[in-house]
């Protein structure tokens, strides 16, 4: 059953006396996660989920892109078939579907230089405004301590090369302490900014990275897992509470 989160229930076969594997599908996001974007690489091989900001940035994992990749939007929008096809008669349908080049990709490097795994994707132009974005705190941004639930969402496939699911998923995890081998690829360094979640049966697989972690309404973290062969049951992420300020300069400076 593709699923970009599984739920494995253990179930006592009360005539065998045998235990039962099913496999459950995480539920289907319905009306949230109307911000999240779909990225593939252009020559194929990568596939990413994201979130979109506002009308003109997305948000994603950097090994998500670093090459031309397309951007699909708005593939959880809850509008109608007739809002849908007016949209496709107005040409604004082209919108949604956009393929955008490495100098619009901006990914954060730290004071030594080092790139960390969190990306801004500049859009080709303008998303209309009523197409639903995430909210970034603006406030006091803390990173969240462990037992916290936090929501994730994806489109992921259950292994490397698998095709995405048709919709949005979504699940509920919590934040865990990161194990010794938690962390992101190694071509990425980052420290404090790494964090993890583990919920029994919830997991990320290939095509989740890039997705958002979201806590009371807001942005609080990005996948940045990147399983190949099998889902990954402890889930890394970067907190954006360490990069608001950089996100903030990069969006205004470009």
């Amino acid at each position: 059953m593709n699923s970009c989160f599984v739920f494995i229930l253990l179930v006592a076969g009360a005539a065998s006396k045998v235990v039962e594997k099913r496999i459950l599908a995480s539920k289907s996001c319905d009306k949230d996660r109307q911000y999240h974007v779909q990225i593939t690489s252009v020559q194929g091989g990568k596939s990413c989920g994201g979130a979109l900001l506002n009308t003109r940035w997305v948000i994603t994992a950097s090994h998500c892109a670093e090459q031309n990749v397309k951007v699909k939007l708005g593939v959880n929008n809850d509008v109608s078939i007739v809002t849908k096809a007016f949209s496709w008669f107005k040409g604004n349908s082209k919108k949604h579907e956009q393929t955008v080049s490495t100098k619009q990709q901006f990914t954060f490097k730290d004071e030594e230089g080092n790139a960390h795994d969190i990306m801004l994707i500049k859009l080709n132009e303008d998303m209309s405004a009523k197409l639903p974005t995430i909210s970034l705190h603006s406030g006091e941004c803390t990173k969240l301590e462990p037992k916290t639930k936090v929501e994730i969402g994806g489109m992921g496939a259950k292994k490397a090369g698998g095709k995405p699911v048709d919709e949005v998923r979504c699940a509920t995890t919590q934040i865990t302490e990161c194990g010794e081998n938690d962390k992101p690829d190694s071509k990425y360094s980052n420290g404090e900014s790494t964090m993890c979640a583990f919920s029994a049966g919830v997991e990320s697989c290939f095509g989740d990275a890039g997705s958002a972690v979201e806590h009371e309404g807001h942005l609080h973290g990005i996948i940045v897992s990147e399983p190949a062969d099998k889902c990954a049951k402890t889930i890394v992420m970067l907190d954006i509470c360490s990069y608001m300020e950089w996100i903030d300069k990069t969006m205004k400076e470009n």
